[in-house]
């Protein structure tokens, strides 16, 4: 069984309630996203609250709004936000996307999302995995999502996504479709020679080549985080 609470350097991220739990690629893309310089960030489908809560920690002069529609997790965020050394700066939005979208929130100039992906897959019996972890007409979708960025980022905003790299294949389309394009790309590797199990894109408006990089987790025997990682969540993990 997991961990009721994940124990941060700075912030401890209580997940009890919460179907999707802290995971090293969220983690990944936590401390990955070019959030520095930020005035205003979004993190949409927080979940726990890690994404929001991270950036707050890496940035000391954002203000970071988190929307999650499962009204446990949300509430989970709110605690979260409200324990940690920076509540003043996090508020959590208890509301589908749509409906916060409805309340013309001022522009951002970095969204993050790491969306539910599962497109195919067989769905979870519990209905809240299944929110967390699928895309479907009545949750959240790529299309939504990207369509949220365009009308909300600032004129130079980004939006950082963390997808499997099929699915960030159909991201890619859908961001498209409404201006966005990819501008930088990280590949997250379990170990060297391992295919990519993620990839995190960051998107801008102007069409531009993609710098892509490689991230390993671990080196080649397998049970050693590699110098990179260390060294990336060294700020965040106890034991780096």
């Amino acid at each position: 069984m997991a961990n009721s609470y994940f124990q941060f350097k700075q912030f401890r991220v209580e997940q009890a309630q919460c179907a999707m739990k802290v995971c090293t690629d969220a983690c990944v893309l936590g401390a990955v996203a070019a959030v520095t310089g930020a005035q205003r960030v979004l993190d949409i489908g927080t979940g726990t609250g890690l994404l929001a809560l991270m950036t707050a920690q890496r940035n000391p002069s954002a203000t970071i709004e988190a929307v999650e529609l499962d009204p446990a997790a949300a509430a989970q965020a709110a605690e979260n936000f409200a324990t940690s050394p920076w509540a003043e700066r996090l508020r959590a939005y208890p509301v589908s996307l749509a409906r916060f979208a409805a309340t013309y929130p001022t522009p951002y100039d970095h969204i993050l999302c790491n969306p539910p992906f599962f497109r195919e897959s067989l769905r979870s019996p519990n209905a809240q995995r299944t929110t967390a972890r699928h895309t479907a007409d009545d949750t959240l979708t790529f299309t939504e999502i990207s369509q949220f960025a365009a009308g909300f980022l600032t004129e130079q905003g980004t939006l950082t996504v963390l997808l499997p790299p099929p699915e960030m294949l159909y991201f890619e389309q859908a961001a498209a479709a409404v201006g966005l394009y990819p501008t930088t790309r990280l590949a997250v590797h379990h170990r060297p020679g391992s295919r990519a199990l993620r990839h995190i894109t960051a998107f801008g408006r102007q069409p531009q080549p993609v710098i892509t990089r490689v991230l390993l987790l671990h080196d080649a025997d397998d049970t050693v985080y590699s110098a990179e990682f260390r060294k990336l969540l060294s700020d965040f993990y106890l034991h780096l």
